[in-house]
């Protein structure tokens, strides 16, 4: 955007003059051509699977679709070999999974980029019969292998790893099972907000929803997927880990039952660097929560003094996926939220723990993410050189328009400072058109590079 400077003094002048010249040396720096020295191949094919990332989209649209396919990462068999478990939709208005197109999916990597789905083996098969959406993968019993939370539109889900390639259902009697049976759970994380040496749980709710108070919304064009607003904003969830598999839900003494939004991505870090993690949440067509923790167990919503709740405008935006990492290597870690086309991806810096500052505009966000819708994404070093780039799994929530059906992105970050796209350098398996829903990295052939897998709506896995 052209701004037209009126200068009425030698200062102002001059001071208009240098800025402008920044201005040209940014736009130069952010103009300038990468080529990626990496790049990604679709290896979805090197394995057998039937899993699809099954929203059951049959005309009829209800509220929860656009939301399937989370992923996590995790050597649930301690190999050594990242594997892969991916969440599913349900049969709708039933909310049943009636045969094994509607299951849940584990795939055990063989460490070459292969999987083998290992599902039944696991114990798995035919588990946590609702609609799914994010999976959050952690330690949570201290007994040296990673567990599975499930985040569902009804009862959420708990799986213990038995230690020996197999999961246990854990949810009854966990406290995690407590949540109003249509309160619809979208996002978690784990993390240790008390110190004590036990990971607690952190989980967004975007509304209360079921298949009976869903609504119907049309345009001319056809059926569309109700506006947000149309839905009542819920506070989010916090759960305090007792051990022995058993947690306490502590949202209300916490502090984080005091505000309601529609909750969609998490990042956790400790943000003002007091030793204690905080968490941040992006909200959808609402503004953003930002969780101080105080260090007595208690923390403190401070997005608005912080400058989170909002972007430069003042606007909210349809907040989707988030990440907490430090991006220019300042010590102090930085958020990041992408959201639908039209809007602005939102890149806030941390000024030395004090408040954030918005950063989309001068690092070139503002100009690269104006046309995608995004879902999950993560800070990513992808080709190693140090600085943490920027991923996004992208498509719209409806099928309508020229530009619903989008391609993933890749910002590099150059230096710290600003960030280019270059998401066409990374070969064409990275850009097929779809509705890429989620994704994780990790590290799925041992070669020292991160790579991605994702989901999109009613198509295969794809793993690069």
């Amino acid at each position: 955007m052209r701004r037209r400077l009126a200068v009425a003094a030698l200062g102002a002048a001059l001071f208009s003059w240098a800025a402008a010249g920044r201005v040209r040396e940014a736009r130069a720096q952010a103009a300038r051509v990468v080529t990626p020295s990496v790049s990604f191949r679709d290896v979805a094919g090197r394995s057998t699977f039937s899993y699809t990332s099954n929203n059951d989209f049959r005309e009829r649209k209800y509220f929860p679709q656009p939301m399937c396919g989370g992923i996590a990462l995790i050597d649930y068999d301690g190999d050594g070999k990242l594997d892969i478990f991916l969440t599913y939709g349900a049969r709708l208005p039933e909310l049943t999974r009636p045969d094994s197109s509607y299951w849940s999916c584990l795939l055990r990597g063989r460490g070459d980029g292969s999987f083998e789905d290992a599902t039944e083996r696991a114990g798995m098969a035919g588990k946590n019969l609702d609609f799914s959406f994010g999976v959050a993968a952690a330690d949570s019993d201290n007994d040296g292998d990673s567990d599975l939370f499930v985040a569902n539109a009804g009862p959420n889900a708990l799986y213990r790893n038995n230690g020996d390639g197999t999961f246990t259902d854990a949810s009854k009697g966990s406290g995690l099972d407590q949540k109003p049976k249509d309160l619809l759970s979208v996002c978690a994380a784990f993390l240790d907000y008390d110190n004590d040496g036990l990971l607690d749980l952190v989980v967004t709710h975007y509304t209360y929803w079921s298949p009976a108070t869903d609504r119907r919304c049309t345009t001319p064009d056809g059926e569309i997927y109700c506006f947000p607003g149309s839905y009542k904003s819920v506070p989010m969830s916090l759960y305090r880990n007792l051990g022995g598999g058993r947690f306490e839900d502590v949202s209300v003494k916490s502090g984080f039952a005091a505000v309601a939004g529609k909750g969609m991505g998490i990042g956790v870090a400790d943000f003002d660097g007091n030793g204690f993690p905080d968490v941040f949440v992006a909200n959808d067509t609402e503004p953003n929560f930002l969780f101080l923790n105080r260090g007595d167990g208690s923390f403190e919503e401070k997005s608005w003094s912080w400058g989170s709740a909002y972007d430069e405008q003042g606007a909210v935006v349809s907040g989707m996926g988030a990440d907490a990492r430090d991006y220019d290597d300042d010590g102090w870690p930085d958020v990041f939220y992408n959201n639908l086309q039209s809007q602005i991806w939102a890149l806030f810096h941390n000024e030395a723990g004090a408040h954030f500052r918005y950063a989309s505009p001068r690092s070139g966000i503002a100009r690269l993410s104006r046309h995608f819708s995004g879902w999950s994404t993560q800070f990513v070093d992808y080709d190693n050189d140090g600085w943490k780039d920027l991923y996004s799994a992208n498509g719209d929530v409806d099928y309508i328009g020229p530009n619903s059906a989008q391609q993933d992105t890749m910002f590099h970050n150059l230096d710290g400072q600003q960030f280019v796209d270059v998401s066409q350098g990374l070969g064409p398996d990275f850009t097929p058109k779809g509705y890429q829903r989620g994704s994780a990295v990790g590290d799925l052939i041992g070669d020292g590079f991160p790579d991605l897998v994702v989901t999109a709506l009613n198509n295969v896995l794809a793993s690069c």
